[in-house]
């Protein structure tokens, strides 16, 4: 088959055109723009690409275009695609017709963590010789890649709930059809397509409708808005998990032994299943990982080998990423772009920094870039969220037309500017031995990670602090 994709430089398209290359397809593509890591894993396939308003894909005899979410009526290649009655579909019918109808699905659904506890999963299977095919919308340090068709019969797919395409408003994962499907939490979110939690929770009901009852569902003990959508009708078993001692309605739960979460226990049913000492921080990654855990217990994987994998998981790119340590200073690049994410992360951090035998402080350095977060919905949660910094940087720009609320004027660590050069410049002129520098983004934030990090090494060997 002949495909082409419009919109191949997101994380989801780009991976599946990957797939489709794996699988034996011609593949082509065409975008706006396309940068790193997706341009390098693109290049890599072979897969050839072009401006999205370069039409001549469609003289190519081109069986079928797959068309990404961020393709909207108006545009050049969409309307010269529906006028020429050109086959079409979305990607992720793409992937359930092609791929996905003849795998084990495993799908990672939830407001936060769903790209760290599909690498998670997918590692884990790894580890356990099951050679998992994946789609996950990050890049997993273990795999250096975002996607691979792997061997039948698992797959492990990131399941989102934004919407499908201009054409098809359901979510995405109402597509995959998983048999064992983990639900991580449930927030308020993407309100440029959702207007409150309620609409939301009705496309993880639909989700939740299409997992068998021979099937799985993981998730954690005590998450309410979750718990709503399955009081909504649920056919499948639930196996939840829970902190510190078993729930009501739970068997597994976890016990840490550090406090920045980096060693903790893992219990089943009042038996110690094993300890995980690992790299990562942060209570949010060890709930991510009892999922993947108990998800992987359901594809044939013993607790112990997944317990055991959980050690040399090295995480996922722009995920708390360490970027370099120069003279004291720890710089780390992250992809957190919702208060309740800023919130965890910088508290994992703050956790870590408190096992330290010296004084460190914590400087977050955000752009809150998202849709919704351009829309300033959550304005209010995000002063909030930065209570675990010592010192903030914001970037807020004043064409998304709000302003932070009275309450930051209280909020002395928290600063805000208005362009990137103001904001580097304000960085560069404060960094001291002894910070720990997180980049909070989910766009490329101007370059600016890179360009202080090339500037600080410059500074400090310049001092002569650094050869």
């Amino acid at each position: 088959m002949r495909i082409h994709i419009l919109g191949i430089a997101g994380t989801f398209m780009g991976g599946v055109a990957q797939l489709a290359k794996a699988m034996g397809h011609q593949v082509s593509g065409s975008d706006k723009a396309i940068y790193p890591p997706m341009s390098d894993q693109l290049a890599q396939a072979g897969i050839a690409i072009s401006d999205l308003d370069d039409l001549s894909f469609l003289d190519q005899d081109i069986d079928l275009v797959v068309i990404g979410n961020a393709m909207t009526r108006g545009m050049l290649a969409v309307e010269a695609t529906l006028n020429r009655h050109q086959a079409y579909c979305s990607g992720p019918e793409w992937l359930a017709r092609y791929l996905l109808k003849d795998r084990w699905v495993l799908g990672v659904a939830g407001t936060h963590g769903k790209t760290s506890t599909s690498a998670m999963l997918s590692w884990i299977l790894e580890s356990a010789g099951l050679a998992p095919g994946f789609l996950i919308g990050g890049v997993p340090e273990n795999f250096g890649q975002s996607a691979r068709l792997g061997s039948a019969p698992f797959f492990v797919v990131e399941a989102d709930e934004y919407d499908t395409a201009f054409f098809d408003k359901r979510s995405k994962f109402v597509h995959y059809h998983p048999r064992t499907l983990v639900l991580n939490n449930l927030e308020f979110d993407h309100a440029d397509i959702f207007p409150d939690l309620t609409a939301i929770q009705t496309q993880f009901h639909h989700l939740v409708r299409t997992v068998p009852s021979n099937g799985l569902i993981v998730m954690p003990a005590q998450e309410s808005a979750l718990d709503s959508v399955l009081d909504r009708g649920c056919w499948t078993p639930v196996c939840r998990h829970n902190a510190e001692q078993p729930a009501a309605d739970s068997h597994w739960h976890w016990v840490l032994i550090k406090p920045d979460a980096s060693e903790f226990e893992v219990w089943f049913k009042g038996d110690l299943q094993g300890v995980i000492s690992w790299t990562l921080t942060g209570v949010h990654n060890v709930r991510n990982a009892m999922s993947a855990i108990i998800a992987a217990q359901h594809a044939g994987v013993p607790v112990a080998q997944a317990i055991s994998a959980m050690a040399s998981f090295k995480g996922v790119k722009r995920r708390m990423s360490h970027l370099a340590n120069l003279a004291d200073i720890n710089l780390y690049d992250d992809f957190a772009h919702h208060p309740t994410a800023i919130a965890t992360t910088l508290a994992g951090q703050q956790a870590k920094i408190a096992l330290s035998a010296t004084p460190r402080r914590l400087v977050a350095v955000c752009e809150p870039r998202s849709n919704t977060m351009r829309m300033g919905v959550f304005s209010e949660q995000l002063v909030a969220a930065f209570d675990s910094a010592d010192q903030v940087l914001l970037y807020i720009d004043p064409k998304w037309g709000w302003k932070l609320p009275e309450a930051v004027r209280f909020k002395r660590h928290i600063k805000i500017f208005s362009n990137y050069e103001a904001l580097y410049e304000g960085l560069m002129a404060q960094i001291q031995q002894g910070d720990d520098v997180v980049f909070m983004s989910n766009g490329s934030f101007a370059g600016l990670p890179a360009r202080v990090t090339r500037a600080l090494k410059q500074k400090l060997t310049e001092l002569g602090v650094i050869h």
